[in-house]
């Protein structure tokens, strides 16, 4: 038996719908319990019964080490190289290329391509992915437009930002079996962006301006708080959106994205979050710390003070400010 364990969002959806197509293999799939970058003991029973492991889009290299049969680790984001001699570590990241999306290194790896390819970046970084001229071809040759990209990444997005974990499983399967225009219309994935898009629209509606960034507390038990975030940043034209989930089922959320115009590098950031023990992830311009409660202020220090040192100049909007020193 081979294993695809997988993010689950649209990137780490797709790549695994990639791997399971490009490479023919029985599709048996599993993501970690949603925003938490670890293993349960569901994955680790699955690894111990299987020949070979994928994973894919999940930056989780602690977990990597510790696998003790034959892996594929494909991935994009910034991590250290794994030591493990059993696993294959694709990712760019390791030689200081940026790469959209892991669907995008995984179609490179495998050299399979198609609109999957390309939906892996859209969902991972939205309308600029259009800047790619590979993503646009993908796109046409697959008859979708712009329009239809990001709303194909939304409603697979809603499976996880409504905390199912059986729906963004199920959700490569549907990928693998279904046209992918025919998708646009897949009702229980309609349903699900709808109920979304309105507790969204209700939550940015507190937006504060606090310390140089726009800043956003709520509650809910829906995971929007990335989508709430690529809002503030992608939509709003906020340099630095900083947003809490202060009850996220118990937990608390702290997720932060920078604008490409800010100039701003948060893997120190992630870093020192790690070093003091967070359940902390991301990239040069997001960073993703689901911790307990009472933890958030601890959080939000680390994360200021680190962004401390870039804020000469106000980063709010794309209209730098500066600020005498």
């Amino acid at each position: 038996m081979e294993v695809i364990i997988h993010h689950w969002d649209t990137d780490g959806i797709t790549t695994a719908a990639i791997v399971a197509k490009a490479l023919n293999i029985e599709l048996h799939n599993l993501t970690p319990p949603i925003g938490e970058y670890s293993f349960d003991e569901r994955i680790w029973s699955a690894i111990s019964r299987a020949e070979r492991v994928y994973v894919v889009d999940l930056n989780v290299p602690q977990e990597v080490e510790r696998i003790k049969v034959e892996t594929i680790f494909i991935d994009h984001h910034i991590q250290p190289r794994i030591k493990n001699p059993l696993v294959r570590q694709i990712n760019p990241a390791l030689e200081g290329k940026q790469y959209p999306s892991a669907s995008l290194v995984a179609s490179e790896y495998l050299n399979f391509w198609n609109a999957w390819s390309a939906l892996g970046a859209v969902g991972d970084v939205g309308a600029r992915a259009f800047n790619d001229p590979l993503v646009k071809k993908l796109l046409k040759q697959e008859g979708l437009t712009e329009r239809e990209a990001l709303r194909l990444a939304e409603l697979i997005d809603s499976n996880y930002i409504s905390m199912d974990r059986k729906g963004v499983e199920e959700a490569v399967k549907v990928l693998l079996e279904n046209p992918i225009k025919e998708l646009l219309s897949y009702e229980p994935w309609v349903k699900k962006a709808e109920r979304i898009r309105a507790e969204i629209e209700e939550a940015i509606s507190g937006v504060e301006v606090k310390g140089g960034m726009a800043f956003l507390e709520f509650e809910s038990d829906l995971n929007i708080i990335s989508k709430i975030a690529r809002k503030l940043v992608w939509d709003l034209g906020y340099g630095v959106a900083l947003v809490v989930n202060r009850n996220f089922h118990g937990k608390a959320q702290v997720y932060l994205r920078i604008s490409p115009g800010a100039n701003i590098d948060v893997t120190s950031i992630i870093k020192e979050l790690r070093k003091r023990g967070f359940n902390a992830g991301g990239k040069k311009e997001v960073m993703g710390c689901i911790c307990e409660r009472d933890e958030v202020e601890d959080v939000l220090e680390i994360v200021t003070r680190g962004l401390k040192k870039f804020f000469s100049y106000k980063v709010l909007l794309f209209k730098v400010i500066i600020i005498e020193p």
